[in-house]
């Protein structure tokens, strides 16, 4: 008898907490979560907007060392293990040259242009569709590993048409802030702390790349057959992304 009081006790406690819990809290989750799609798209837009909302409304709510560390790890996340797009288009660059000076040129030069577009698209400048934008940056993985096939060395112009490829990926990136939501009170040094954070990520690709094959292969890291072979994986990788994304 006890152990049925007990039993009706702990069901009606859970049922309260459970059923008693504010519904739109469990709505707001599952939109968060992307398990909830709405057939009527301005239904979808006006809940997208709402969550945005919500969430520049808990940032707001934090400590400024907080919401820094929030937008690094965001950063760091869009990179490792989230954007496999942008890491095949760093290991491109890794992968284009055996000379640690070109390649801290190829980077810098696409470090700079996603930041410079990333600012831009973030303060509403620059506004591309990412119907657009995404078939283009799969585009740009098979363009940078097809060159590491046709040329023994990066060409004169390699930077430059970096840097432009960059410009494209820094887009990718602004739509992830876009969708998160920045305050305004803090927006600057927010989207500094998520530049870092994807800076970091690639930093840590090429790291990762460079010691898991000094490794494994040792001396042979550097042969011209494994350069070739993985570039091919990566441009075969891009056109399938991008037929599938203009599909």
């Amino acid at each position: 008898m006890n152990f049925l009081k007990i039993f009706i006790l702990f069901f009606w406690c859970f049922t309260f907490n459970v059923f008693g819990h504010n519904p739109e809290d469990f709505i707001i989750a599952e939109i968060e979560q992307g398990q909830i799609l709405f057939e009527d798209e301005q239904i979808t837009e006006e809940y997208s907007a709402a969550v945005k909302r919500l969430r520049i409304r808990r940032l707001s709510a934090m400590s400024f060392q907080k919401k820094i560390l929030i937008f690094i790890k965001s950063g760091f996340d869009h990179i490792i293990p989230k954007g496999l797009d942008h890491i095949l288009f760093v290991l491109g660059l890794f992968f284009s040259c055996i000379y640690f000076r070109q390649l801290l040129l190829q980077v810098t030069a696409f470090t700079i242009a996603h930041s410079v577009t990333l600012i831009l698209a973030s303060q509403g400048i620059i506004n591309i569709k990412a119907s657009i934008v995404e078939p283009l940056i799969a585009l740009s993985i098979a363009w940078i590993a097809i060159e590491n096939c046709v040329f023994k060395k990066p060409t004169r112009w390699r930077w430059l048409l970096v840097f432009l490829f960059g410009l494209l990926h820094g887009l990718g990136f602004a739509s992830v802030l876009s969708y998160y939501g920045l305050p305004k009170e803090n927006f600057l040094s927010l989207l500094l702390s998520f530049n870092i954070g994807v800076e970091l990520g690639q930093i840590s690709v090429l790291l990762i790349t460079f010691l898991f094959l000094k490794l494994t292969l040792r001396e042979n890291w550097k042969n011209e057959k494994l350069r070739t072979i993985i570039s091919i994986i990566i441009a075969g990788v891009g056109i399938f992304w991008f037929l599938e994304r203009i599909i």
